[in-house]
């Protein structure tokens, strides 16, 4: 059944990136997590109207291609979306991130401003400013698992305790097809990230929510991605976890139409 939804949004390609699209409007790009792939978006692939909805694999995910740089930072993202966007002709976005994605976000944001309407970061990661123990932590824990034992043992612990089993089931469908030197990549990202520099650079309005329940990057290190952006908002999502699209994707919905 699972299978068959995210069939229905099948991968394009566009130079090396591929990404899942529908709709028309105002261009919405989704940016996915460390775990994750476009398909995490499916909920809003399937129930969000009005918008023309483009949730790109982000290099090393799904059937992109790796970045070259075998140790990348934030604006080596960043700037494999600005191609990306500029092959699609996209020069007004609004990007709708989650966890990982955020950081990529605010590295494109901080850029190009002048392409970003405004932001909404769903659980954002800061980044660990160069905290290489982390970097030692996560990839141990990768090479023991492997993309299949994380989807068994992480995906649940990512949502809120009342979630309903879909959204487990669509991470774990995520996690399992991590494919590894991407996840490496990322994690180096993710180690040298530092959100809060990027953030004010970025003018325009951002909406930041975080999900009461959320272990990964709680609601205290939320609300000071918040206050790194002059012009951000906070929201707490009771009751929700790390992956807010996932587990309520109706409230995440609104929260888009209403601010997007």
């Amino acid at each position: 059944m699972l299978d068959d939804r995210i069939a229905k949004f099948a991968p394009r390609k566009s130079g090396s990136l591929s990404y899942r699209e529908t709709g028309s409007g105002q261009a919405l790009v989704l940016l996915h997590g460390i775990g994750s792939s476009s398909a995490s978006w499916l909920n809003q692939l399937e129930t969000l109207k009005g918008y023309r909805l483009i949730a790109w694999d982000a290099p090393g995910y799904g059937d992109s291609e790796y970045l070259k740089n075998p140790e990348p930072r934030a604006s080596d993202y960043a700037d494999a979306l600005h191609s990306f966007l500029d092959r699609l002709l996209l020069k007004d976005v609004v990007i709708v991130g989650n966890s990982l994605g955020c950081l990529m976000a605010g590295a494109y944001a901080a850029a190009h401003p002048e392409r970003v309407r405004s932001m909404i970061l769903l659980s954002p990661a800061a980044g660990n400013a160069g905290d290489e123990s982390k970097q030692r932590d996560r990839l141990k824990q990768f090479e023991e698992l492997g993309p299949e034992g994380l989807a068994e043992k992480r995906s649940p612990t990512l949502v809120g305790k009342a979630s309903p089993r879909e959204a487990v089931e669509l991470m774990a469908w995520t996690q399992r097809r991590i494919r590894p030197q991407g996840y490496r990549q990322a994690v180096h990202c993710l180690t040298h990230g530092r959100l809060a520099e990027d953030a004010r650079k970025f003018p325009k309005k951002v909406l930041v929510a975080c999900g009461s329940e959320d272990i990964v990057t709680p609601e205290a290190a939320c609300k000071a991605v918040a206050g790194a952006f002059p012009r951000a908002e906070y929201r707490s999502l009771p009751g929700i976890g790390h992956l807010p699209h996932i587990e309520a994707p109706e409230t995440v919905n609104e929260l888009i139409r209403r601010f997007a």
